[in-house]
């Protein structure tokens, strides 16, 4: 069986009377060269065990388990098990979690699943939780990777540096926590059903937290604030976020060697970490 050709699939999931959950984003692949593509863009190899969210079929599954010493995938729809169970039994080294991975222990679920070796993400991740799971992962601190394929526009997002249009706090969130890159992009008719928008496989490289951010809590409160009102200036956004009085803040912008009528899009992590030590040298005076 090719869990790549939409004939095959079609009669698959008619044997099962499988039909698709728009709530749930459910898009199936149908280019072979795309989960293989992302597999070995993943790093998995005879050392790894890879965290899968959201298998579908298990063509990505099948993929990873070719390379990976052990794959644990986490699936929420409950439809799916038994097509999971008849397309992965020729993979011993695959283990199938009926759950939702944002209410799942992360760790219980590395330490039991990978015992002595590396934890890795990849998977092909519904739109409609992109933001809640790539937050989950990287605080969690257990991976070495996470390889995703997400929007294109969210993954773009991303990877925006200061002064881009996409870029505000999920970005600013994303590169504290890790090293970004937008690998490929994968076209809507490789989808069954084909999706509205175009996707992109994202790779996120966890790294230490930036040394210059002294408390990380406030540092991200600072950022926050800066996008919460993203069309005025930096000043005033502040103004709506800190219990300090205006020429406080505009003393902070001052020490931190940012221009008056800056706006927080201009931002990067560093002048973010100097503008959080000012302001949290005036909030606890």
């Amino acid at each position: 069986m090719d869990l790549c050709d939409r004939n095959d699939i079609q009669t698959l999931l008619s044997r099962h009377g499988f039909h698709f959950s728009k709530s749930m984003g459910q898009n199936f692949l149908i280019e072979p060269w795309v989960p293989r593509d992302i597999a070995e863009a993943s790093g998995a190899g005879p050392d790894t065990g890879v965290l899968e969210i959201g298998p579908g079929i298990g063509p990505l599954t099948v993929e990873l388990a070719k390379r990976a010493g052990r794959v644990a995938a986490v699936e929420l729809d409950q439809r799916l098990l038994p097509i999971l169970a008849e397309t992965l039994s020729d993979y011993p080294n695959t283990a199938v979690i009926s759950g939702d991975v944002m209410k799942l222990d992360l760790k219980a679920l590395v330490t039991t699943h990978f015992p002595g070796l590396t934890p890795l993400v990849c998977a092909n991740l519904p739109y409609n939780i992109t933001t809640p799971v790539l937050t989950l992962l990287l605080e969690s601190g257990l991976f070495q990777t996470i390889t995703v394929m997400i929007q294109k526009e969210v993954a773009e997002r991303i990877c925006a540096g200061p002064g881009k249009g996409d870029y505000g706090a999920f970005s600013v969130f994303c590169q504290y926590h890790a090293k970004t890159e937008l690998l490929f992009e994968v076209p809507r008719d490789c989808f069954l059903p084909a999706p509205k928008v175009t996707s992109a496989v994202l790779r996120l490289t966890p790294q230490p937290p930036p040394a210059c951010v002294h408390e990380e809590a406030l540092f991200f409160r600072v950022v926050r604030g800066a996008f919460g009102l993203r069309r005025k200036t930096l000043l005033n956004a502040l103004s709506a976020a800190f219990p300090l009085p205006k020429a406080e803040l505009q003393r902070c912008l001052d020490q931190s060697g940012l221009p008056p009528e800056i706006r927080g899009e201009r931002l990067g992590i560093e002048e973010f970490a100097r503008l959080s030590d000012e302001i949290s040298a005036r909030l606890t005076r």
